[in-house]
């Protein structure tokens, strides 16, 4: 039984948990972690989209180039920051009044009928640098299921270059597939030119089989990227049929790499044979990319104009809907 059938199509129900915030609607049912500090559960049509609660991460597995020219030993401290993050704030916004998470005992004021025709939750994120900076992450989600979702990294001048700057959402299962619209194969900032504009369909989740494993299949300039499932880590349901999660570009194209293996993972690789066996899906949306060099192979250093400086904001948003 849906939970709202008896409300308009434009309200949302609340639900104040103990550690959690429930946003429900027509046939969508999202948890906001005040203890994991972020979204715990993204439900849509009964299939769940999230393994771990998305959070920024700053890190990709070293190429060939990075190692040569020294980068992870000038960065090497995101690495870390990309692991461990502590989440040091979280707002509320229930139809434009602000309050702060609603926990046990306080949450005893409200009832089972709590309803709301617009939620933001912003998740403040302290990494763990030396020295520290923030990221804002904004969660606005609308009557009809859709999230819009504001991305905010505030810049600190004594931070070295940043590798990658975006978020990791991390699917229960394998995707079968990924549609996207924007540039052909693998692009990078400075690794643009062969690219061709265009939709593009990708069969399961290659890895680019370098000799040692390392960041890859991301993709510039992108428009919107949908990933298929058919399996959930729900044995009592055979799944046959395909699912899918589209993520939009809001103002500006992302890029993304849809791949099964964190950053971590790939790293700790020096043979794709150490690889764990794929079991789920890691997708990074983007909003800013280092380039990968390789003027002479292994020694100089990425073109300055492909460098991400840490001392300026970084700015981009996205919004998540069912296919």
């Amino acid at each position: 039984m849906d939970c709202i059938n008896h409300k308009e199509p434009e309200t949302l129900q609340i639900v104040y948990g103990d550690v959690v915030l429930g946003v429900h609607g027509n046939g969508f049912h999202y948890l906001f972690s005040y203890q994991t500090g972020g979204m715990e559960s993204l439900v849509i049509d009964g299939k769940e989209w999230l393994y771990r609660s998305p959070k920024p991460t700053f890190w990709r597995a070293t190429t060939c180039n990075d190692r040569g020219n020294g980068f992870p030993l000038r960065s090497g401290m995101w690495l870390s920051a990309d692991c461990f993050i502590r989440c040091s704030d979280i707002v509320l916004k229930i139809d434009g009044e602000e309050k702060k998470p609603q926990i046990a005992p306080n949450n005893n004021q409200y009832s089972a009928k709590e309803f709301a025709s617009n939620v933001s939750i912003i998740f403040t994120y302290e990494t763990i640098t030396i020295p520290s900076t923030t990221v804002d992450v904004e969660y606005e989600i609308l009557p009809t299921g859709i999230i819009n979702i504001n991305v905010h990294y505030h810049g600190n001048i004594n931070l070295p270059e940043l590798p990658v700057f975006g978020i990791r959402f991390i699917m229960p299962t394998k995707a079968a597939s990924y549609r996207y619209e924007g540039l052909s194969g693998e692009t990078y900032p400075d690794r643009m030119a062969g690219g061709i504009e265009g939709i593009y369909e990708i069969e399961g989740l290659p890895v680019t089989k370098y000799l040692v494993p390392q960041d890859c299949n991301v993709h510039m300039n992108t428009k919107w990227v949908e990933v298929y499932r058919n399996t959930t880590k729900d044995n009592s349901k055979h799944v046959n049929e395909t699912f899918g999660l589209k993520i939009t570009s809001i103002r500006k194209d992302f890029a993304f790499s849809c791949i099964p293996y964190t950053a971590e993972e790939l790293e700790n690789a020096t043979h794709h044979e150490e690889l764990p066996l794929p079991r789920r899906t890691v997708l990074s949306i983007l909003g800013a990319v280092r380039g990968v060099g390789g003027i002479d192979s292994w020694s100089s250093d990425v073109e300055s104009d492909y460098h991400i400086n840490a001392g300026e904001d970084i700015h981009y948003s996205f919004q998540i809907s069912k296919v």
